[in-house]
């Protein structure tokens, strides 16, 4: 079983509030990163010591290769979530997507999450 981190969990990860899960599945190789939340993590990474953990989170990490299909399917979760009424940014509905091509847990603290799995198998450190 992989894991998908989300960026807010990440940045509490690599400012020093240590997440045990983050922490687990690194020391296990089994996190995997959605290319979006490289993005939002290295545009946060301000001072030295920020950057320096955020260059040890992507050399013990994976990153997720996303094919158009990926990219495809992300639009269409949007828009069944639009159906019930959630509305989900690309960022969050890449992330989400993410999980369900990898068949992974998502360690998470945004509470869109938990309303998105509502309405789709999600499963949820």
């Amino acid at each position: 079983m992989v894991v998908v981190a989300d960026t807010s969990v990440l940045i509490e990860h690599v400012n020093g509030r240590i997440v045990d899960a983050v922490e687990e599945a690194l020391a296990n190789e089994l996190l995997i990163l959605p290319p979006l939340v490289i993005s939002e993590l290295v545009t946060g990474g301000i001072g030295f010591n920020e950057t320096m953990a955020i260059a040890d989170v992507l050399r013990l990490a994976r990153m997720h290769e996303t094919s158009l299909h990926h990219w495809i399917a992300v639009g269409d979760l949007r828009r069944d979530l639009a159906r019930h009424g959630l509305k989900v940014t690309i960022p969050d509905a890449h992330v989400t997507q993410c999980v369900i091509d990898l068949d992974a847990t998502l360690i998470a603290r945004d509470k869109i999450f938990r309303l998105i799995a509502q309405h789709i198998p999600l499963r949820l450190a």
